[in-house]
C-alpha cells in the first residue's frame, strides 16, 4: 500500500479565484525520502496540508482530484484518524507547541487517542529520547532555542507513531548550524525507524544528498520529478527561480565549458568529479 498517492489534485481555496494546486499528481513509495521544492507561494504548504487531510476538512475550498494515505482517502477520514499514520511538522513550531512543558506537548496526541497512561509515558519516553531532547521534557516551549522547539514538534508527532512523516519547511526559521542538524536528525529517524519522509525545503544545498528523489512545484504544478541529480541539474530551476545546490551549478558551469562532468548535489561529490577531470589534463598530470 502506497503511503502517498495523488492523484490529479486541483483545489482553491475558499474566496480564492485561481487555484493553490493544478492538477497535482504523485506517488510516494514506502521508505522514499522526498524532497519538495519550489519558488515561494507555488502551493508547497498547501500540498502538505493536503497530505494529512487538513485540506480539505480544516481549509476550506473546492477540492477535485483525490489524496490518498495508505489507501484512504483524505476526503473520507478525519484528520484524527489519518494522524496515526501521517503527520506533518510545520515550518513554524509555535504552532504546535501550546502547553507548559514539552513533556505535555509531546503527551497531547496519545491522550487524544485515550490510550491507556503506561502507554502514553511510554510513547513520550521513547518519542522525547528519539529526538535527543531529554533532558528538556520538563521545560516551557517557550525557553527553549528554534531548534529544540522543533525537536518537540517532531517528538509531539512520533509520538503518534505514523509510519509516513512530512516536514514544511522545518528549518525556516533557524540558523544553519541548528538546520543542519535537523536534517542530520530526520535522515536519522528514517533510517532507524525505517519512516517514509516528506521534506519541503529551499535549501537545497544543506539536503539534496539525502533525498531519493526531487519533487519541483511552480504555480501549483509539478513541473519536475525524478532522480535528485537529473532534476537539481534541470534549467528549469533557474528559470523558474530556484537555487540549485553550489556545487551542481559549479559543475555545469563547468560543462558547459566543455569540461565532462557528471551533475553532483553535494561539495563531496562535486570534489572527485573535479579531480577525476583535473587528473586528465596536463595541469592535473603536472601535479601528479
Amino acid at each position: 500500500m502506497l503511503p502517498l498517492n495523488v492523484k490529479n489534485l486541483t483545489f482553491t481555496y475558499e474566496g480564492n479565484d485561481f487555484p493553490s494546486l493544478v492538477d497535482v499528481s504523485m506517488k510516494v513509495e514506502e521508505g522514499e525520502f522526498v524532497l519538495v521544492t519550489g519558488p515561494s507561494g507555488c502551493g508547497k504548504s498547501t500540498l502538505c496540508k493536503s497530505f494529512v487531510g487538513l485540506v480539505p476538512h480544516s481549509y476550506p475550498g473546492k477540492m477535485e482530484g483525490d489524496v490518498e494515505v495508505f489507501g484512504f482517502s483524505v476526503k473520507e477520514k478525519p484528520v484524527s484518524e489519518i494522524a496515526t499514520r501521517a503527520g506533518l511538522v510545520f515550518q513554524d513550531p509555535e504552532n504546535q507547541l501550546f502547553t507548559l512543558s514539552v513533556e505535555n506537548d509531546v503527551a497531547f496526541g496519545p491522550e487524544n487517542l485515550a490510550l491507556p497512561r503506561d502507554a502514553i509515558r511510554e510513547r513520550v519516553d521513547w518519542s522525547i529520547g528519539a529526538v535527543r531532547i531529554a533532558d528538556l521534557r520538563h521545560r516551557a516551549p517557550f525557553e527553549l532555542s528554534g531548534g529544540q522547539q522543533q525537536r518537540a514538534a517532531i517528538a509531539s508527532i512520533l509520538a503518534m507513531k505514523p509510519t509516513l512523516m512530512i516536514f514544511d519547511e522545518p528549518t525556516a526559521f533557524l540558523d544553519p548550524a541548528s538546520a543542519k542538524s535537523l536534517f542530520e536528525l530526520i535522515y536519522s529517524l528514517k533510517k532507524e525507524l525505517g519512516i517514509t519522509v516528506v521534506l519541503v525545503e529551499h535549501r537545497l544545498d544543506m539536503v539534496a544528498a539525502l533525498a531519493s528523489r526531487v519533487v519541483v512545484l511552480d504555480g501549483g504544478r509539478v513541473v519536475l520529478d525524478g532522480d535528485p541529480r537529473e532534476v537539481l541539474s534541470n534549467k528549469v530551476l533557474e528559470r523558474i527561480g530556484v537555487g540549485a545546490p553550489a556545487a551542481t551549478r559549479l559543475c555545469m558551469r563547468l560543462r558547459e565549458r566543455g569540461f565532462g562532468l557528471e551533475a553532483p548535489i553535494s561539495v563531496e561529490e562535486a570534489a572527485k568529479e573535479i579531480l577525476k577531470v583535473l587528473g586528465g589534463t596536463s595541469l592535473g598530470r603536472d601535479r601528479g
